[in-house]
């Protein structure tokens, strides 16, 4: 039995359709007689998705108990038996019950497809694991249930449910995704128009991506070289010179008069090093188009138009800008140019833009290259002149009787064009053949290979010694030349190489994919191992098929340090290319090198940064220790002192005077203690599951007199923490909030849910925070305003914030509408994990 496919409903985040459009799909199979079953499908109580479950079987589920709570998960065991033709499996990226078959649900449907079961599932863009950084720089929630992107990748259809921003929130509005209670909090938060649009934008992005990946395999299998307009990729030709700026700035705007439009500059230096390229102009022109968006590109080709419309046609371009020539127009008597041969061989798929510039017709500053070594035709030639010169010469001299010094200047001339032709074997050919020649029409006794006249035997040994030094220079000539223009090549070659250091690019991913593109490889990888007899590993490769075995499994392999090599596969390099190929080894190993550095540096910054904190500590604690011991000291020594005799009143007060001092000293070195720890990186949670409503009261038990109204439904969902950190996280935020809260105030502690988390909010009407202040005031030994000496040291925002990301929530501050400020502790809910519910509704209680 083969293996089952996979379809994904892709949306851009929860209540665009994907679980509805995934039912439907499910009842048209059902329509066709296809046997379709429900694995697991959740329909969050919304009453439209609810009655597409009508008419479907549905797969009992499992129940699995976990900390006294039971939880239903998708029985693998029951599908498998049941082994229908479709399963529909929705949140493909949700985390199961610990006690599961797996741990994942997106394993759950490797095992369903392996068992050839065809399998429907669903995921949101924000669970894919690579976008986890950008989703929550976008909404500033770090998503914990995620999906390897190859797992999306590998599936046979993805289809993109999507839906506009405004609608989705109308849908909200309207109650068709979360209950009443919490539609509010939604709008105002995750579902804000910029969230959703920013989300909808990386969908679409991605999808298309994909889409383009499948249509570069498509055109693989299939050997389609022609190029298929699908996107506008537009590939602008460099030729060094000024003008480049003009043709980058041209095609950026041709791109963006399409959706989508990609521009990509490319660089051909030609192996015979004759160009008129810049360096300092190439390095301007890349960070240009760098800044427009695009990308660029080096390679090396012995042909400028062919490898122009290779590298076009392999990246599927769509267009091709180049600028006038700058030839003048006697130069155009070598050929027709780079732009005229451009066009007439791009053919019917690519466009040929062909942009004017101030640059036209002004020269190129150096000669037209006439190629780095003899080629096959020219060799050829020079032997054809060389042997059957001679013979017609030999021929047409019979006819003609012009003497022998005449002759042998006519042989002369032959064998020094064969030398210019063909190079030192041709020309000695020709000098050789010629003499005997010579020697047996031409000078007494003729028709015999003897010389009667000693001075025709001198103009004889001349003629050759002539010949055969004409050739060794020619020869001599385009080795030279063969030579520099290998050393222009290469100095090209590793002057942008000396400029990626001094650019300070550090990816070693970008530097192995310029070694692919400049030698022409299909893949690249940077191999190392720690002994002589230690296995190899892979320290970075591009390309597909990379070597990351061994070095000899590659076509090429170099070595870049004691335990490195730098491996390439796709050809065999001459040797003369492996020069070059050692820069770019040591280049790697540099690169390589230095990104393990700023690891260490990184490590050490914040070893640095925790060294500072503790000496700041130090620094700070000898007032605020010194009050309170000082209290607790006089309060004793009263109490002990004979002299006086205190009323029961006067003991009371000292004694009360005693333990307030004690708590405070005791508040401030807890706070002390945990900061230590947290930045020491060993404060270590311990997550379970439990009750909001059951935590936050016993945070309120050392605050200070004040009013505090709680606002917690029984109906919250179980949230992963650690009872203990929330309990201190809650504490710090009610006592900084009551700490700033004017006189008959109260501070109100509201929580709710929201989609996957839970938030807790502490709200003062206090002074409130600027906005520039709001990251501040989290920051160790931060007293906002005119808090006076006596108020602690700085520590309780920034332990509270410490305390909610070792959990994994977050700690934001944000204006009360009003006037104040509101404290948002965001924590993570676990799926499906609801306390029964009570039949007493939520009351605010005054604390």
């Amino acid at each position: 039995m083969g293996r089952g496919k996979l379809r994904i409903y892709l949306g851009a985040a929860p209540g665009v359709g994907k679980t509805y459009a995934m039912l439907s799909e499910a009842h048209r199979r059902v329509e066709r007689g296809t046997d379709c079953v429900v694995g697991f499908v959740e329909h969050h109580g919304r009453s439209r998705t609810e009655v597409m479950l009508h008419g479907l079987e549905q797969v009992p589920r499992r129940e699995l108990e976990y900390r006294g709570s039971l939880f239903p998960e998708m029985d693998v065991d029951a599908v498998l038996r049941r082994a229908p033709a479709v399963a529909l499996v929705d949140e493909l990226a949700h985390t199961n019950v610990p006690g599961s078959r797996n741990a994942k649900r997106w394993q759950d449907v490797e095992e369903l497809l392996a068992a050839g079961i065809d399998v429907v599932s669903t995921v949101n863009i924000q669970h894919l694991e690579s976008l986890g950084d950008v989703v929550e720089s976008i909404t500033g929630i770090r998503q914990r249930e995620t999906v390897p992107d190859e797992v999306v990748r590998r599936a046979d259809q993805i289809e993109l449910v999507d839906m506009s921003p405004q609608a989705l929130r109308r849908r909200m509005a309207h109650g068709n995704i979360y209950q009443p209670d919490k539609i509010d909090a939604a709008l105002s938060n995750y579902f804000r128009p910029g969230n959703l649009t920013a989300l909808r934008e990386l969908a679409l992005l991605w999808v298309a991506d994909r889409v383009d990946e499948y249509l570069n395999e498509y055109r693989s299998q299939h050997q389609v070289s022609a190029i298929w307009g699908s996107r506008e990729r537009i590939v602008v030709g460099l030729t060094g010179g000024p003008e480049g700026r003009t043709l980058i700035r041209r095609a950026a705007r041709l791109a963006e008069k399409g959706a989508g439009g990609e521009v990509m500059a490319v660089y051909i230096a030609r192996s015979d090093g004759l160009t008129s390229a810049s360096p300092k102009e190439l390095a301007v022109q890349r960070a240009l188009v760098e800044d427009l968006g695009g990308t660029f590109h080096h390679v090396v080709g012995d042909d400028v138009p062919a490898a122009l419309l290779d590298f076009a046609r392999g990246v599927n371009a769509t267009q091709i800008v180049l600028g006038s020539s700058r030839r003048k127009a006697w130069q155009y008597v070598f050929g027709p140019g780079v732009g005229a041969t451009v066009a007439r061989e791009s053919g019917p798929d690519l466009d040929v833009h062909i942009v004017t510039h101030e640059e036209v017709a002004k020269g190129r500053g150096l000669p037209v290259a006439r190629g780095a070594r003899l080629g096959r035709t020219r060799i050829l030639a020079g032997w054809l002149v060389g042997v059957l010169g001679p013979v017609v010469l030999a021929l047409l001299l019979n006819t003609v009787a012009l003497g022998l010094a005449n002759d042998m200047l006519l042989f002369l001339a032959l064998t020094v064009a064969a030398a210019l032709l063909g190079g030192l074997l041709p020309a000695l050919a020709s000098a050789a053949f010629g003499s005997l020649l010579l020697n047996y029409y031409y000078t007494p006794p003729l028709h015999r290979l003897t010389i009667a006249d000693p001075r025709n035997i001198v103009a004889i040994a001349i003629f050759v010694a002539v010949a055969v030094s004409v050739a060794s220079v020619v020869d001599l000539a385009a080795r030279r030349t063969h030579q520099a223009a290998r050393l222009r090549a290469e100095s090209e070659i590793l002057s942008f190489l000396a400029g990626s250091v001094l650019r300070g690019e550090t990816s070693l991913e970008a530097l192995l994919e310029r070694v692919r593109e400049t030698f022409g490889m299909e893949s690249a990888a940077l191999l190392e191992r720690e002994s002589d007899v230690a296995p190899w590993t892979c320290a970075g490769s591009v390309g597909p098929g990379a070597p990351v075995g061994r070095p000899e499994d590659a076509d090429v392999d170099v070595p870049a340090g004691d335990h490195m090599a730098l491996a390439l596969s796709g050809r065999v390099l001459p040797a003369s290319d492996r020069r070059v190929l050692a820069a770019f080894a040591a280049q790697a190993a540099v690169v390589l090198d230095r990104q393990r550095l700023q690891k260490e540096a990184e490590q050490a910054r914040t070893l640095a940064e925790g060294n500072r904190i503790r000496t700041a500590l130090l620094a700070a604690v000898s007032h605020d220790l010194r009050t309170p011991l000082a209290s607790i000291k006089a309060s004793v020594t009263s109490l002990r002192s004979d002299d006086v005799e205190w009323s029961d009143e006067d003991r009371a007060e000292l004694l009360a005077a005693i333990e307030e001092g004690a708590d405070r000293l005791d508040h401030l070195v807890g706070n002390l203690l945990d900061m230590s720890r947290l930045q020491t990186g060993t404060v270590t949670p311990l997550i379970r599951e439990i009750d909001v409503d059951e935590v936050v009261p016993m945070a309120l038990g050392g605050v200070p007199e004040a009013g505090v109204e709680l606002d917690i439904p029984e109906t919250l969902p179980m949230v992963a923490v650690d009872a203990g950190l929330l309990e201190r996280t809650v504490a710090n935020l009610v006592e900084n909030a009551v700490k700033y809260s004017p006189l008959g105030s109260s501070v109100l502690v509201a929580a709710s849910a929201l989609a996957d988390r839970v938030e807790v909010r502490v709200v003062d009407r206090g002074p409130g925070v600027p906005d520039e202040a709001k990251e501040r005031i989290f920051e160790p030994f931060q007293r906002y305003g005119d808090a006076p000496r006596g108020a602690g040291v700085g520590l309780g925002l920034a332990v509270a914030r410490g305390f909610a990301e070792a959990m994994g929530g977050t700690l934001n501050a944000e204006d009360t509408p009003g006037g104040g400020l509101t404290m948002v502790l965001t924590l993570r809910a676990v799926n499906g994990a609801h306390r029964p519910v009570r039949v007493a509704e939520p009351e605010r209680q005054t604390t």
